[in-house]
């Protein structure tokens, strides 16, 4: 499928600690709150992150959004918007040394975040196939993560990795996010993993957004619900095809006071137990 030369390691560089994604990288981890709360709360959980990784030699990315500007409603909470929010991250990363994540939505967006310090540029699922914010993603440098929308064949992302490419950036993550199923459902299909793998790229798995709910809640569809407590065992599954170079998944303390996709969220507090058993899954099917 692929006759380029597979990419075969991509790395993000933080102030301490590098996070490397491929094949015979270790497996990897995305993880923090959908979205910066406040600076206190996303300064506390990427802290309390960090010490987890530490503990348990994770190799870690720190995650949250400065805007959610996809919400279902117009009342829902966004973030603290992309001046304030790329201060609280650039803290974050030099206070705690993990390489960060946060996602853009307008090509203008993207050199703005890699000045800012953001190591991973991730491109939202409704995005993927925006060429402009591809290219400009692609013109910082960074490694570009994208997430296959949720109505498109996993063979498709080759054509979104060569717009990226075009500027002449191969450090492309694909990730699997979970394809539509019926209205308000989705359903994560293993095979996008060995089939994007293919492209020649690694390949992450967005377990929380795997299971949403798009429109489940409030009146009108005013609210993205979802089954977080299938979460860790999709997880386990991506982990357990080979295919996978690294998970991504949205975590609070109290999943239920999120201001933002907390019905998909892994609490914190099980996020430690969840990663040895994805540790254990990746040593069993070769990863290290």
């Amino acid at each position: 499928m692929n006759s380029r030369t597979p990419v075969r390691s991509i790395t993000a560089k933080g102030p301490r600690f590098s996070v490397s994604w491929g094949p015979r990288a270790p497996l990897a981890l995305m993880a923090g709150p959908c979205v910066i709360e406040s600076r206190a709360h996303c300064l506390g959980m990427a802290r309390k992150l960090a010490a987890l990784a530490s503990r348990l030699d994770v190799p870690l990315v720190f995650k949250a959004s400065f805007d959610k500007a996809n919400r279902s409603s117009i009342d829902a909470y966004r973030g603290p918007g992309i001046d304030e929010g790329l201060d609280i991250l650039a803290e974050a990363r030099e206070t705690t040394g993990l390489p960060v994540v946060t996602d853009i939505h307008e090509p203008w967006q993207a050199a703005r975040a890699a000045t800012a310090g953001v190591d991973v540029i991730q491109i939202p699922a409704f995005l993927c196939r925006q060429t402009d914010l591809l290219v400009a993603a692609g013109e910082t440098g960074r490694v570009v993560s994208v997430k296959k929308m949720q109505g498109m064949a996993p063979e498709a992302m080759a054509q979104v990795a060569r717009k990226i490419e075009s500027t002449g950036n191969r450090r492309i993550l694909l990730v699997e996010r979970g394809e539509s199923f019926g209205y308000g459902n989705l359903v994560a299909d293993m095979r996008n993993l060995m089939i994007m793998r293919e492209l020649g790229y690694p390949v992450v798995f967005d377990a929380t957004h795997s299971v949403q709910r798009p429109g489940a809640l409030g009146v009108g569809g005013a609210a993205t619900g979802g089954d977080g407590k299938w979460a860790p065992s999709l997880a386990r599954a991506a982990v357990a095809t080979g295919a996978c170079d690294g998970i991504f998944l949205e975590t609070h303390e109290n999943p239920a006071k999120a201001l933002s996709d907390g019905p998909n969220s892994i609490p914190l507090a099980d996020v430690g137990a969840l990663w040895r058993q994805l540790s254990a899954i990746a040593g069993i099917v070769g990863k290290k």
